[in-house]
């Protein structure tokens, strides 16, 4: 089977396994692949459970120690001695956690065993891996434990800052970070629930457009002449960012921290997948990254991916570990089945002939309140109300002349609305009525007879 694609009639999405299919997901901390500790079976039959179909996963060129980013039972931060890393350690002592150096000149098979059974497991339940390659060292004690890190390898490689590390500089580094990009690729043939970031967050830590660019190329060159390519992503920013000359090999698009959804509306005229990447650090409340979810992906984003801390090692991989309210993210089972009700009220539409379209809204809202909206113009619309706090909100779309069936949806509750309404429509200006609700709502319109 081929693998994960944009979808040929329109690249805003994806096509996988033969269907149309948007990315979202409220996963785990990364970590998945490199902790020892970590029961990624018992992960992916949680994310089933909800329906979502995305996790990303670093390779284990980077990773974390605890305390990092204050995060609670970090999944990136596994202990030194379950700590999966793609090279094998050696009997050689002297690495900073106190157990052996790496050979960069070597393959850990034990590593690569893992990576093909987490692919195979992942895909059994429906979910696409999307590889994260490499990571820039945020602090210098992440760089300190780094298998590439001179201290830590015998190979003679990484005596330099770690805002050196992601350049084209040194060459000896180039071509580790050349290696294990081919090493991946090969790796994960066969799998069609997978794509590559090229790298986690690059405008942080020194990392360059001229590597990143190197790091799509030597992809592209792993799987030229392959008809089984695996897609190619890159981070793009925080928040948003115009995208100028992109590389002709990437395909999706990602940000980060990306509400409002700026980021689609700037870069959709390119015609490819648009994600919200990351979320987090606006605190523990699930209605936050609920709304931002409806928002990304009612602006026309192709992919959502929350960062869900009640996801940990050694026994909470079914996401039940209760997180300290000092966490810089949240994520509960009441978060993922609100991402379900959104997975579903997207399904129920032919999104693929629908696009951002605003401009419907032909009244204005009151402050607080933003709306946005998808639409396959005069046929169907989708739309959603974010704000409010339960006082009325006048809702006027303009649409063609026809026969127009409302329907509304509470997002946190998955509950239509018992009474839609139908409306017979001379054209222009259509005043919905707008049902009471707390924080957000959501607006199902179709023409009847279309």
């Amino acid at each position: 089977m081929r693998p994960i694609a944009l979808h040929p009639d329109n690249g805003h999405y994806f096509l996988f396994r033969n269907k149309p299919a948007i990315l979202l997901s409220s996963a785990e901390h990364y970590g998945a692949l490199l902790n020892l500790d970590f029961d990624y079976k018992a992960y992916v039959r949680e994310l089933k459970r909800f329906g979502l179909n995305q996790s990303r996963v670093f390779s284990g060129a980077y990773r974390e120690v605890a305390g990092n980013f204050n995060i609670a039972s970090n999944t990136l931060a596994p202990k030194p001695e379950r700590f999966c890393a793609p090279w094998p350690r050696t009997d050689t002592p002297g690495a900073a956690d106190g157990l052996g150096k790496f050979d960069l000149g070597r393959w850990n098979d034990a590593y690569f065993r893992r990576l093909s059974d987490y692919c195979r497991e992942a895909g059994r339940h429906g979910v696409v891996l999307e590889l994260v390659l490499f990571c820039p060292f945020y602090e210098d004690n992440m760089w300190a434990v780094s298998p590439m890190n001179a201290r830590n390898n015998v190979n003679g490689v990484g005596e330099m800052a770690r805002t050196d590390v992601y350049t084209l500089k040194d060459a000896k580094m180039l071509a580790i970070h050349d290696a294990l990009t081919r090493k991946l690729v090969d790796a994960v043939k066969g799998f069609d629930n997978v794509y590559f970031e090229i790298a986690n967050e690059p405008y942080f830590g020194g990392i360059t457009m001229e590597w990143q660019h190197h790091i799509a190329d030597t992809i592209t060159d792993a799987q030229r002449g392959r008809s089984d390519k695996h897609l190619i992503a890159q981070n793009i920013a925080n928040g948003s960012a115009e995208i100028k000359s992109p590389h002709p090999g990437v395909s999706v698009f990602n940000f980060h921290y990306a509400s409002p959804p700026d980021a689609v509306r700037v870069n959709y005229g390119l015609n490819r997948v648009i994600a919200f990447d990351e979320t987090g650090f606006a605190g523990t409340d699930d209605a936050t990254y609920r709304t931002q979810a409806w928002e990304f992906l009612l602006a026309g984003g192709g992919g959502f991916s929350h960062l869900d801390y009640s996801f940990t090692a050694g026994g909470h991989e079914d996401g039940t570990f209760a997180y300290p309210k000092t966490q810089p993210g949240g994520g509960s089972r009441a978060l993922r089945a609100q991402y379900k009700i959104l997975r579903d009220f997207m399904n129920g539409f032919d999104f693929l002939k629908m696009r951002p379209h605003n401009a419907a809204v032909a009244g204005n809202l009151p402050d607080g309140v933003r709306a946005t909206a998808l639409a396959e113009p005069g046929k169907t619309y989708a739309l959603y109300l974010n704000g409010g706090g339960g006082a009325a909100v006048p809702l006027v779309l303009d649409v063609p002349a026809g026969r127009w069936r409302a329907e509304w949806l509470d997002p946190a509750t998955g509950a239509w609305n018992p009474a839609p309404k139908e409306t017979d429509h001379a054209g222009g200006n259509l005043a919905l009525d707008v049902p009471g609700y707390t924080k957000d709502t959501a607006l199902r319109l179709t023409r009847k007879g279309r």
